[in-house]
This record gives C-alpha cells, structure tokens and sequence, in this order.
C-alpha cells in the first residue's frame, strides 16, 4: 500500500468536503499551504500557490463569507455554489493525487473530490433551507457561522489530522443520507394519508 498516495486522498478528501461549506476557504487555506511547503502539489497545480492565487481567494473568501449573511442572497448563493464547490472539491483532490496518469487524476479527482463537494454541499443547502423555513431567515446566520467555523476547521485540519477527517466526513455522509431519508419517509406516509 502506497502511503503517499493514501495520505494524499485522504488530505484532499478533507479539502474537498470543506469546499461543500464553502468554495473559497479550503482552495486558500490550500494555496497557503502550498506556498509555505506544507502541502505538495502536483506540478501542473503550481499556479496555486503563487501570490496572485493567494490574493484573489482572500478577496473571494472575504467576500463568500460576508454575503452568506445577508438574507435571502444566501439562499440564492447556494444555488450558484453548488456547481462551484464540485468544481473546487475536483480542483483540490486533483491538485495532490501523485498519480502519473493525468485522465486518472482528473477522473479520480472529479469523482471522489467533487462527490465529497457535492454531498456536503447538498447536506449545508439543505439545512439553509430548514432554517429559513423554520425561522424565516433570522437563524441563517447562525448556519452560515456554523459553516464558516466548518470550512476553515476542516480546511486546517485536513492538512494536520487528515484520516480523522475523512471520518468525519464519513459520519457526515451518513447523517445527511439518515435525514434525507426520514424526510422522504414522511413525505411518503403524509401522501398516503391524503
């Protein structure tokens, strides 16, 4: 068993779920650490770790963190991160995979990063959306501290602690898909009794 290569899925897995938070803090904590050495990245992902890169995700991550707490305009943010955070979690796992094969990385990269993107992402809309149901927005920005906390938190410690994270992540998928079941169940069982 190649321990580089499972250190490294395992540190863009975390990197990859933290996208599903938010898009923009895990690719900067990623190009921080790529700039100070701590993370590898493959030598066609680079461009990550320049100052340009780094300057341009601040500015993004400054500005995702404040507009998810604005009302309603966080809703609709989920909508256009969604695709964002798959594109991410498929940048960030592909960016440290050391797999020859450029196809394989990318294929690997698009399905286990931007699926860990994709699961976590849907999970954080949809407890958006629960809170703005149920409190009509006013507990929206509890959620999108929740989530700050979350990206930047799992961002950080995916680089330090990686295999935790990814059963973390792992614990996560599993209560999404519970909830998400329940909530069918109910629907089923409120349609049957109309």
């Amino acid at each position: 068993m190649n321990v580089e290569l499972i250190t490294a899925v395992a540190i863009g897995i975390g990197l990859a779920a933290s996208a599903g938070f938010r898009v923009f803090v895990p690719m900067l904590v990623a190009a921080i650490a790529a700039k100070t050495g701590v993370l590898p990245i493959n030598e066609s992902f680079q461009w990550l770790s320049s100052w340009t890169s780094i300057a341009i995700l601040g500015t993004a991550t400054v500005v995702e963190i404040l507009a998810y707490y604005i009302p309603v305009i966080d809703n609709l943010l989920d909508t256009i991160t969604t695709p964002l955070a798959i594109g991410a979690g498929t940048l960030l796992l592909t960016s440290v995979l050391p797999i020859d094969s450029e196809m394989m990385r990318w294929i690997t990269g698009a399905a286990i990063g931007g699926g860990s993107a994709a699961v976590v992402q849907s999970g954080s809309a949809l407890t958006r959306l629960t809170s703005t149901k149920l409190t009509t927005g006013v507990g929206n920005p509890v959620v999108a501290t929740v989530e700050n906390v979350a990206a930047t938190g799992t961002s950080l410690l995916s680089l330090v602690i990686p295999f935790f994270i990814v059963a973390l992540f792992l614990l996560l998928v599993i209560f999404i898909f519970t909830r998400l079941r329940r909530k069918l169940s109910k629907s089923r069982d409120a349609g049957y009794k109309a």
